[in-house]
């Protein structure tokens, strides 16, 4: 008798178990932070017998399906994709900086790549006659100056001179929880910073995309029919891990935490780590000065062909040990600026365009202080804050 009510008691826990199992595993479903690609069931259908061009790389992946890439999805779904276009970097995501990206045929699938690098940074009414729709679907790190963000807005452009569609898969922003940095200035406009807003935008693509309609910066005041696809299970206080890097040299959460910050120095003398496995997370300068740690930059191909400082010893800060809850600062700027001595020729010209404004560099080279320079952005920032507002997706 008492063997049978043990033999029960164990069958009973083993039931409360298996029940308490699947209910974990449906709230962690339910809460699992799921990108707009793979949310089918809000976009097949207005895919259905329509001609498909998407904008895409190696960061254009389901998680959920074992990282099937979203081209090789769409295609076993009876999508018909006529062709890709890839940004900055390529299609695999394994060509350096400012490389020129070619235009090509995808082994896998055999589809057209056309690169939106270089020369044809917009796609000409020609490279989209035969879409219907145009979708986008690349991971930003959510700073102004990352190129991605260029790329949507001429796809948008093009779209909307040529009376096509562009669906935006969402996608989290790893820096979307906060807001920082210069606005960007009239005439100060480039690649690399196209939109009047600050350095650290706070907002997802599928937001930015929202905010660039509606604000009607694209070409002559045009706006393009646009669709979101949304995240589901993310807010911008919720932190998000990668699960590939977005380009060859941000290659973990925290040197993309530490990218708004350690940026600046592209427009500088100083090393900011490419030519190692750990760039944006270092920086230093061929001088003693500089700090005890020491990294040597070397050509490093498929992230860094020919970094800054190439082969010299660079003496310097390291940052790996900073927390991912970083966010941006001007003091390693201020640091490796008082420690040169070198003054106006700390800087290259690009300084002023990554800032998006030449005021930047004079209260830098004034002297002021994080807290002074960061003061003066204030009244810009309150009033991008307001904007953005009417354009938010996600709640803050």
């Amino acid at each position: 008798m008492k063997q049978t009510n043990l033999l029960s008691f164990t069958h009973i826990l083993s039931i409360m178990l298996i029940f308490f199992l699947g209910i974990t595993k449906l709230a962690a479903q339910q809460t699992e932070i799921t990108p707009g690609a793979e949310r089918p069931d809000l976009y097949l259908d207005m895919l259905k017998g329509k001609s498909v061009g998407i904008v895409a790389n190696q960061t254009s992946i389901l998680t959920h399906s074992e990282n099937k890439h979203v081209v090789d999805f769409l295609l076993e779904q009876g999508v018909k994709v006529k062709k890709v276009f890839v940004p900055e970097h390529g299609f695999r995501g394994d060509a350096d900086a400012g490389e020129k990206v070619d235009n090509s045929v995808d082994s896998k699938t055999g589809l057209p790549i056309v690169s939106l690098y270089g020369n044809n940074k917009k796609p000409s009414a020609s490279q989209i006659s035969d879409l219907d729709i145009i979708i986008f679907d690349l991971q930003d790190v959510g700073v102004r100056f990352y190129t991605y963000i260029s790329t949507m807005h001429y796809i948008m452009e093009a779209a909307a001179e040529n009376g096509k569609q562009v669906i935006i898969f969402d996608r989290p922003n790893p820096n979307g929880d906060y807001i920082d940095g210069p606005v960007l200035k009239k005439g100060f406009e480039s690649f690399v910073g196209m939109h009047p807003i600050p350095v650290v935008h706070g907002l997802t693509v599928g937001e930015l995309a929202q905010m660039i309609n509606g604000e009607k910066w694209l070409k002559g005041g045009l706006t393009c029919d646009l669709e979101v696809i949304p995240i589901a299970n993310w807010d911008h206080q919720t932190s998000y891990n990668l699960p590939v890097k977005p380009s060859p040299n941000l290659p973990n959460d925290l040197s993309i935490r530490l990218y708004p910050s350690t940026c600046f120095f592209e427009g500088s003398i100083i090393s900011l780590g490419r030519g190692t496995h750990f760039p944006f997370q270092v920086y230093g300068y061929p001088s003693k000065n500089f700090g005890a740690f020491t990294f040597t930059p070397v050509s490093i191909p498929g992230m860094s062909k020919n970094p800054t400082l190439q082969d010299q010893l660079c003496y310097g800060v390291d940052l790996r040990n900073e927390p991912l809850t970083h966010q941006f600062t001007l003091k390693y700027v201020i640091d490796a600026l008082k420690k040169s001595g070198k003054g106006e020729a700390f800087f290259k010209s690009y300084f002023n365009t990554l800032a998006g404004t030449d005021e930047l560099k004079k209260q830098l080279l004034a002297g002021k202080s994080e807290e002074e320079i960061k003061k003066s952005w204030e009244a810009e920032l309150i009033a991008y804050k307001k904007m953005r507002a009417n354009y938010l997706i996600y709640k803050d």
